[in-house]
């Protein structure tokens, strides 16, 4: 893209979905594709009618292609709904939809994974094909999987998230296989570059985004003992979350819905925080934790608003 250019540094990212596909396609069009690894959250996944749905990587893989629907927040834009419609009227379930072009995406990966490519082989070639040069890994080959404690105990994420539309009171996450998961090898190498620059996690839900991430083993405490900033983009804009049920979630955990939880949360981790122009009243607060605050707008519903943040980001880890 035209507004590449070559960085004195390696960035890594940490993405979940919608919100954090954004600034990774924002990172993507400003940084030339050896400068930038995008490391995705892989608990989401989910086997769903003989497929392995990848929801976070297939949100960051359509933004980066150019193919995601910005209207409806997910999936592929100019989508159609037939192979579903047929799938419930041979009375399959129906409550994850999936959209025909969509289909194909899991269908592609989940033949090839059963074939015995390995999650990192298989999202390699399918971003090739789709025209993208940079490097986007899932976050381990591994599986692992998010699941929620509600008062019907413990249910897989996507069960909780789309069938039950977030409404169950969540007590407790877990990450099922997190412990004996091992980073995938693209995430691996670009924890351990000697050129690595910055670490920038994207605006999404820490609970169930990023700290899925974070259990994997091993990177915590690379990142813990990390030589370079790790800057974040609050989720928090206006006192609440953009999308997803991050609000619902820290008032359920007694949290005030603000950037000081997001801050106590990635605690000793964070060295520099992006909020928006809406919670200029946190900053106080927020520095008096240590931290560096960027007051900005982190609200990104233009190509040109991702492309903006992103070099916002990378100016501060002086990229």
């Amino acid at each position: 893209m035209s507004g590449q250019k070559q960085q004195a540094g390696h960035v890594l990212a940490l993405s979940g979905g919608v919100g954090g596909a954004k600034l990774a396609a924002g990172l993507a069009a400003v940084m030339a594709p050896a400068d930038l690894t995008i490391v995705v959250n892989t608990g989401d996944d989910f086997e769903h009618l003989g497929l392995t749905i990848c929801p976070d990587m297939d949100s960051v893989t359509y933004a980066l292609a150019g193919l995601n629907d910005t209207q409806r927040g997910w999936g592929v834009k100019d989508e159609t709904w037939q192979t579903m419609a047929m799938l419930r009227a041979l009375g399959e379930e129906g409550w994850f939809n999936l959209g025909d072009r969509d289909m194909a995406m899991h269908i592609a990966r989940s033949w090839r994974l059963r074939a015995g490519e390995t999650l990192s082989e298989v999202t390699a070639r399918l971003t090739h094909e789709l025209g993208i040069a940079h490097t986007v890994v899932p976050m381990s080959d591994d599986p692992v999987r998010t699941q929620v404690l509600t008062e019907a105990g413990w249910t897989d994420f996507q069960r909780w998230f789309v069938g039950d539309q977030c409404v169950p009171v969540v007590s407790d996450v877990r990450f099922e296989g997190a412990a004996g998961a091992k980073p995938s090898s693209g995430f691996a190498d670009a924890l351990a570059r000697e050129d690595l620059a910055a670490i920038v996690v994207c605006p999404s839900n820490p609970f169930l985004s990023v700290d899925p991430i974070l259990a994997v083993d091993g990177v915590r405490a690379a990142l813990a003992a990390r030589r370079v900033p790790l800057i974040a983009v609050s989720p928090i804009v206006g006192g609440t979350s953009v999308k997803g049920p991050l609000a619902k979630m820290l008032a359920e955990r007694g949290q005030a819905v603000s950037n000081a939880a997001i801050a106590h949360h990635y605690s000793d981790l964070l060295d520099h925080l992006l909020i928006d122009h809406a919670d200029e009243a946190d900053v106080s607060g927020l520095q008096a934790r240590g931290l560096t605050v960027t007051v900005t707008t982190t609200m990104m519903r233009e190509a040109a608003d991702r492309e903006r943040l992103a070099k916002e980001v990378l100016a501060l880890a002086g990229i």
